[in-house]
């Protein structure tokens, strides 16, 4: 990379903090940031438009302007921000990176881009990691079961990116660099004409990294590619839109007995969606999606490769037969084929071919006045691996005072064998009769308005998880099996209070705590899961005015267990730090110090050394970066 960015590590802490100053200098003559009085919208709870302070269960939401304030932050980053999250990487940039969502298994969170589904068919996980937010509007976090909206996955909740439709026509650039030769470059157009638009944007991002482990002894760098195609028509009677969006590139990482051994892969995934609604009447409409989504993951050291292709199609009826009360029939059928080749340490490979077949079918009412808002629904889902299946939700809300409402949410949940666990890799042996795993979830809430511009929420749920797939090991055969055999009960609890002024003037805390623990078998005890801390908090304070703004952030987490009790995973806390300034109508200027303290910590165990043989090694957050960056509008 340039000398300029490898010498940015000092220079662009000390320019942000002169460009938050600079701006302080000039308070009495800015103005407030546009807010409107509307609520936030959202559309992940009930597959529909709805104010987010009558849903009937948790949700937040990560808005445009937190998107688009770093575009080089990469999605872990931006999710850390929600405290029912625990985001665990191996790494920084382009490292595997899970979700563990109120304590539930990182296979328990459905991650959705408009719609379709990214968790793959191979591990049941959603490669977050590789996926851009360039063209982001909105990101929705939906806690608690949604297997009756969207099928398997959704036990702990459902993660939701939404991309932005154009409003008007715009031609714009974007580049943000850093330290650790960080740089991102956007090229994007807007065109927009009566009820039609398109969307276009192109993106390339590079950064060396950082060493990923305390034993490796070099950098781990991140370099892709990517674009986002979308274009339509929306008005009162009907809806049509093709979305098209890839990216591809190579993430460095290591492996090997002590984790020092560099090593890449390539990936390449790539997005089809064609939606549709056309509205037979005012209150009677009806939706249809038909989508592809393409993850491959390709080993550079070896032939290795993960590969899934899932191709789904949803077609949904929605009638408001009376007044405040509707009902949404639909199904959705999702083929998944997944592929993947792995090869042992003395080179025997072993290799399958999956395909895997379900049909879903769904009903939902809704009941929504100015006290209470209800949703109930079942949904039955027929797959030709595991039989038949049920899952039912039954929430409600109530406006008791004004400025008070409350909330009960209970349902059930499931999620499906992966193909991994059903077949046999160089280390396991396949088990074809395993079963979906099952959930019941109950959860209550309360809304409060202390004053004006000051809101507090709490919510304490229960997760019971039966027949949990876990790894059986054989000592006669020195292999594993997945098996049916574990149940977990996960109870917990979230608070938090956001302030904003019309002065633009804002603050925002959450804290979380949850007890993950798996239940004892055959005598044994309750332990604790892996990679939970059962405490988290998070905060942000700063201002947001239409010429400039400026913001702090705070992440902490408690200590986690880890597979080997001897090295526990340590809490944190980390800081981060932004700010931008509208030089000019057309000319945008941001800046973002992430980790400004450049603490060095650990996020996961890598290895563990066994009776005085191997390294300790433990996955390290990356270092501090900082970055600038500017937007041109045309």
């Amino acid at each position: 990379m340039s000398i300029f960015f490898k010498s940015t590590r000092t220079f662009l802490p000390n320019l942000l903090s002169l460009s938050v100053l600079a701006a302080l200098q000039t308070v009495h003559a800015a103005e407030p940031a546009p807010d409107s009085q509307l609520p936030v919208i959202v559309v992940t709870a009930s597959r529909a438009p709805e104010a987010i302070n009558t849903v009937p269960a948790s949700i937040s939401v990560i808005n445009k302007d937190q998107i688009q304030q770093s575009p080089v932050n990469e999605l872990p980053n931006l999710l850390r921000q929600d405290a029912s999250l625990n985001i665990v990487s191996s790494g920084g940039y382009g490292q595997q990176t899970s979700i563990f969502t109120r304590g539930t298994e990182s296979k328990h969170t459905l991650v959705l881009l408009d719609g379709v589904r990214i968790n793959n068919a191979t591990s049941s996980a959603a490669g977050i990691n590789f996926l851009d937010t360039t063209d982001i509007g909105q990101i929705e976090v939906l806690k608690g079961p949604a297997s009756v909206q969207y099928g398997s996955d959704a036990v702990g909740g459902v993660i939701q990116l939404i991309s932005a439709k154009p409003t008007k026509q715009n031609l714009f650039t974007t580049v943000e660099g850093g330290e650790n030769g960080l740089y991102k470059a956007i090229l994007g157009a807007d065109l927009v004409k009566d009820d039609a638009y398109l969307q276009i944007r192109g993106q390339k991002l590079s950064t060396d990294g950082s060493p990923v482990t305390t034993t490796a002894k070099e950098d781990s760098g991140y370099d892709q590619k990517g674009y986002s195609v979308k274009g339509g028509i929306d008005n009162d009677q009907y809806a049509l839109s093709l979305e098209a969006r890839g990216n591809q590139g190579k993430s460095e990482y290591v492996t090997g007995s002590d984790y020092d051994t560099p090593a890449s892969q390539d990936f390449n995934n790539r997005l089809l969606n064609l939606k549709g609604r056309y509205t037979i009447a005012p209150d009677l409409n009806v939706n249809l999606r038909v989508s592809q989504f393409v993850d491959k993951l390709d080993q550079n050291e070896s032939t290795d490769y993960v590969h899934s292709d899932q191709k789904e199609a949803d077609l949904n009826i929605r009638w408001g037969f009376a007044p405040h009360q509707n009902v949404l029939f639909g199904v959705t059928s999702n083929k998944a084929d997944a592929k993947a080749l792995s090869t042992d340490f003395l080179g025997n490979q072993i290799s399958f071919d999956h395909d895997a077949r379900s049909t879903g079918y769904y009903l939902q009412h809704q009941y929504q006045d100015a006290i209470f808002s209800t949703q109930a629904g079942v949904r039955v889902e027929d797959s030709r691996q595991f039989g038949t299946h049920t899952t039912g939700q039954l929430a409600g809300r109530i406006q008791v005072l004004p400025t008070t409402s409350v909330y009960a949410n209970v349902g059930t949940a499931f999620r499906a064998p992966n193909a991994f666990e059903l077949f046999s890799t160089t280390y396991t042996v396949s088990n074809p009769n395993l079963k979906p795993e099952e959930s019941t979830s109950y959860e209550i809430g309360v809304n409060q308005q202390i004053v004006k511009g000051l809101d507090a929420n709490l919510a304490v749920y229960r997760t019971n998880i039966d027949d949990l797939i876990t790894l059986i090991y054989n000592p006669a055969t020195f292999k594993s099996q997945n098996q049916n055999v574990a149940k977990t009960k996960l109870t917990g609890a979230e608070a938090g209070l956001k302030w904003k002024l019309d002065s633009g003037w804002f603050a925002s805390g959450s804290y979380a705590y949850v007890q993950p623990i798996k239940e004892g078998q055959d005598g044994s005890s309750d332990s604790e899961l892996l990679r939970r801390p059962r405490q988290t908090l998070t905060a942000s304070a700063g201002l947001q005015l239409a010429q400039y703004g400026f913001s702090a952030e705070l992440v902490s987490k408690s200590q986690a267990k880890e597979y080997d009790d001897s090295y526990p995973t340590s809490g944190y806390a980390i800081g981060n730090l932004r700010g931008y300034w509208q030089a000019l109508p057309n000319v945008r200027l941001f800046a973002n110090v992430e980790n400004f303290t450049d603490r060095k910590y650990a996020t996961a165990l890598a290895n563990a050394p066994f009776a005085g043989f191997g390294s300790l090694s433990q996955y390290l957050a990356p270092r501090r970066q900082a970055s600038l960056g500017i937007t041109l509008n045309y």
